[in-house]
């Protein structure tokens, strides 16, 4: 995507040519220009997305499993085709470095695609299930799963594929259509990739994008779907699960993060410090399960803190013009740099010592705010408790490893933490004992590329799961099927009740259960 203006952007269906939506500029976070015009769109456009998506979902679920997977298999080679068109227009729209954009966004599309396209007819497929019930022996019991019918996703704006596109394709492949809502800062890749599914023969309908405001769109889509995945933060998560609560539509929830990092005193300490400050400002630090806040034992503290900082001072933070011209961009919403700067001067004046970064350039045109360590840092801080989402990496100090323990858990978040050390027994104890989704041993962030295991948050984190059986079960109806071939004539639990049906009753009862109980 060139950082040109361009022709507007068009979503595809749901609007008409003669009612001339209003247009939104589309913003380069790098450099502060409008680079592309797209539909703002309201909820009339969604009720028609709707109405059009059920109706082409029939077919699209008749197709089976092999059917929609020849469309998501040409996806891939589609993404691996186009992957520099991908990563200039996610770099575009969101302002981070063009590695950033190929490692965690351009490779997921890849993967999904296939692993989706692969994995899921096996995940779905009907299980015979193996009954105890006396009452159901003979019978034949299975379960299915059945798509939905029509899913709405709502994506944020810092991953604008894996996190949002990246929600539609298992969607899809259940067998549902899916209306997908961008975020209104990050549209066009979203755009771009349902042109690539009709390219790859998608029938027209079954995947739309409708842009526009989330405040008023999304709360549409919500009332529109049969489903609802949303990413984003806790509050506009609540106010989703709440809307999806009264409607009684299943919703699936990845909200914030404010993950945790210990460093135990026996790690490898150029590694952890090689991962702190990578899966901290990777992405500009906006990540939900970015590395937010790391606790260090006392003994190697000082020794962390100064690899961390020869390392941080060497970023660059310039402008993403193409591989290799910097290690962080700009943060993507002009918004976020107020919350950044909000953290680091609440740090400052409580104590905190910033060793890197922490003054931006007020003349630099877009948004930015440069790599910034703090130490000296404790739980009185907004930097250390609440979700930054910025390039930010509060050290703090610690006595021993049940305080680390005890740290990371004072929070109302758990989606994902990080423990170091070389004792792998002790590091997967301390692992068990951190209230998060999921907890990496000696790496940080990248469990999120395994596709086959759920990630999902705990407490605020958010509800059900990514990836795994969950990550696509959730687009679906169980049903249990109960088939009956061959039966008694006269069943003993069926009326008339009688006395020999009682006693009937009462030792099969005892032959199946009675042996049950011992002391």
């Amino acid at each position: 995507m060139s950082t040109q203006e361009q022709a507007p952007e068009k979503a595809d269906g749901p609007s008409s040519a003669q009612e001339k939506p209003v247009q939104k500029a589309v913003i380069d976070p790098a450099t502060g220009q409008t680079i592309a015009w797209v539909d703002e769109l309201g909820p009339a456009d969604a009720q028609k997305a709707a109405a059009r998506g059920r109706a082409v979902q029939p077919a699209w679920e008749a197709l089976g499993f092999e059917g929609r997977a020849r469309v998501m298999r040409r996806a891939q080679k589609w993404v691996t085709d186009h992957a520099d068109e991908l990563i200039a227009t996610i770099v575009s729209e969101t302002g981070k470095a063009w590695e950033d954009a190929q490692a965690a966004e351009v490779m997921y599309a890849a993967a999904a695609f296939g692993h989706w396209a692969d994995h899921a007819g096996d995940l779905l497929a009907d299980e015979r299930i193996k009954v105890s019930s006396p009452l159901l022996k003979g019978k034949k019991v299975l379960t299915r799963h059945a798509p939905l019918g029509l899913v709405g996703v709502i994506a944020p704006w810092n991953y604008p594929f894996t996190n949002g596109f990246g929600d539609c394709i298992p969607a899809l492949m259940a067998g549902n259509s899916v209306l997908l809502k961008p975020a209104e800062k990050t549209p066009l890749t979203s755009l771009l990739m349902a042109r690539a599914l009709k390219e790859c023969g998608l029938p027209d309908g079954v995947m739309q994008v409708l842009t526009g405001k989330g405040s008023v769109l999304g709360e549409a889509l919500v009332d529109v779907v049969d489903m609802i995945m949303f990413t984003g933060s806790t509050p506009v998560g609540r106010r989703i699960g709440a809307r999806a609560g009264e409607r009684l539509i299943p919703c699936s929830l990845e909200l914030g993060g404010k993950d945790p990092f210990i460093v135990c005193a026996d790690a490898d300490l150029e590694r952890a410090a090689n991962h702190a400050l990578y899966y901290s400002m990777f992405n500009t630090g906006q990540t939900c399960i970015s590395v937010e806040r790391v606790y260090v034992e006392a003994p190697v503290y000082d020794e962390f803190v100064a690899k961390v900082a020869k390392k941080a001072k060497k970023l660059r933070n310039d402008r993403p013009t193409g591989p290799g011209a910097t290690e962080v961009g700009a943060l993507t919403i002009e918004s976020q740099v107020a919350t950044v700067t909000e953290h680091v001067e609440d740090a400052r004046k409580k104590g905190a010592t910033i060793i890197a970064g922490g003054n931006p350039d007020p003349d630099k045109p877009g948004w930015w705010y440069p790599p910034t360590v703090l130490t000296d840092v404790d739980h009185t801080m907004e930097c250390m408790t609440e979700e930054t989402f910025g390039p930010t990496l509060p050290i703090m100090k610690v006595a021993d490893v049940e305080e680390a323990i005890r740290l990371a858990n004072d929070s109302p978040y758990g989606l994902m933490a990080s423990v170091f050390t070389k004792d792998m027994v002790k590091g997967e104890q301390i692992a068990r004992r951190i209230q998060a989704g999921s907890v990496h041993v000696n790496d940080a962030l990248i469990g999120y590329t395994a596709l086959e295991a759920p990630m999902g948050g705990w407490k605020d984190s958010g509800l059900g799961a990514r990836h795994g059986a969950p990550g696509i079960r959730k687009y679906t109806n169980s049903q249990t099927l109960i088939l009956s071939k061959y039966h008694l004539k006269k069943e003993p639990q069926v009326y008339p009740y009688t006395g020999r049906g009682f006693k009937l009753l009462t030792r099969v009862t005892r032959l199946f259960y009675g042996r049950g109980a011992r002391d």
